[in-house]
């Protein structure tokens, strides 16, 4: 219930304490921000009017847009808040956005939302300095929602180009060259593809136009690479099955059902995502398929749970955490200019890939 002044159901104001304490509204401020600089004698008169009045202490929110600047980044996602903890990239690059936060005594608020009206309002309300932007799925919608806000943003996995927006991204066709590559060196010719989102809200296999009109261009890119070498290895790229998958379990299991059930089965497979590549070496495993005597697989992200995983991932590794730590530093040094970033990459050979079966 809320404390009452002369019978007016009101919140208790700093300035209704000066007045009850005897003392001048800076005093009676001082006691709350700054108390060392307050006489004891009267620093504990005003507090025990406080408490009587049950007044807990100025509005930080309101201190701290007064000030224009609240000391913390959001990062927001589309994605289920577990997001941030489950998928290895994202807590990658989290570690880097931490480090680079830690090191300015700055906060970091994460924003999600299961449905549109929930992220809407969750941007809306986020007492931050400015957003870094998981553009996977939904990017579009958040990108708009975050402008409406005013403040600075950075997107990462840009799905769209957009001069206007400050971005950190890879090189995703090179990426895509030097996976396929070494597959073909390998002597593989029978390829599928386990792919991340080209557009919104949908999963399965991919068409030629469907590439073509892909609202994410990181995803595109990542095909556009992979088929570029190929052909140069003379393989058929048009009978490439790509199956579209919303880079998690459901829809990764159930591309690899459909691609294996399939009249010529794949001895190599390209995967966007360290995540799909590594939950594909545990199907493949548990159906008596061996990695990668009967299967090779590449993922692409490098994260360290590849290195961990039996057999350990080739992969295209992304610099995912200076990634991070250069998205926080374009928020908390932002000076209005807008930053577009294409970060490189490299190829990691591990135990997943190996040469073609013979026959």
């Amino acid at each position: 219930m809320a404390s009452t002044i002369e019978g007016q159901a009101r919140p208790i104001r700093l300035a209704d304490i000066a007045k009850a304490a005897g003392v001048s509204h800076g005093t009676a401020s001082n006691v709350f921000s700054r108390p060392e600089i307050v006489r004891a004698e009267v620093r504990e008169r005003v507090k025990a009017v406080a408490e009587a009045m049950g007044y807990a202490g100025p509005d930080p929110k309101g201190r701290l847009l007064r000030a224009g600047k609240v000391n913390a980044i959001g990062v927001g996602t589309t994605e289920p808040l577990s997001y941030f903890f489950e998928d290895p990239f994202a807590r990658v690059m989290m570690a880097g956005i931490s480090e680079a936060c830690d090191a300015t005594g700055a906060g970091i608020a994460l924003v999600s939302a299961a449905n549109q009206e929930k992220l809407a309002w969750n941007i809306q309300s986020a007492l931050v300095d400015g957003f870094i932007l998981f553009c996977i799925e939904g990017g579009s919608r958040l990108v708009d929602l975050t402008r409406e806000r005013r403040l600075p943003f950075v997107a990462l996995e840009l799905g769209f180009h957009d001069e206007t927006i400050s971005a950190i991204g890879v090189d995703n066709i090179a990426g895509g060259r030097l996976a396929a590559r070494h597959l073909a060196e390998l002597g593989h010719r029978c390829f599928a593809v386990l792919s991340l989102p080209l557009g919104e809200d949908r999963s399965g296999f991919v068409t030629p136009e469907m590439v073509r009109s892909a609202v994410y261009t990181g995803t595109r890119d990542r095909l556009a690479g992979y088929f570029e070498e190929l052909s140069r290895f003379g393989v058929d790229t048009t009978k490439i099955p790509i199956f579209e998958t919303e880079n998690e379990e459901k829809s990764t299991k159930a591309g690899l059902e459909a691609i294996f059930a399939g009249d010529e089965r794949p001895t190599a497979i390209l995967a966007m995502s360290d995540r799909m590549a590594m939950i594909a070496i545990e199907w493949l495993t548990a159906r008596g398929l061996k990695v990668p005597q009967d299967v090779s697989i590449v993922g692409f992200d490098g994260v360290p749970d590849g290195a961990l995983c039996d057999p350990p991932l080739t992969t295209i590794a992304q610099p995912i955490t200076e990634i991070g730590r250069r998205a926080a530093h374009m928020i908390l040094d932002f000076d209005g200019t807008v930053r577009r970033e294409t970060m490189g990459v490299e190829l990691i050979v591990r135990a997943s890939t190996g040469p073609a079966p013979k026959g």
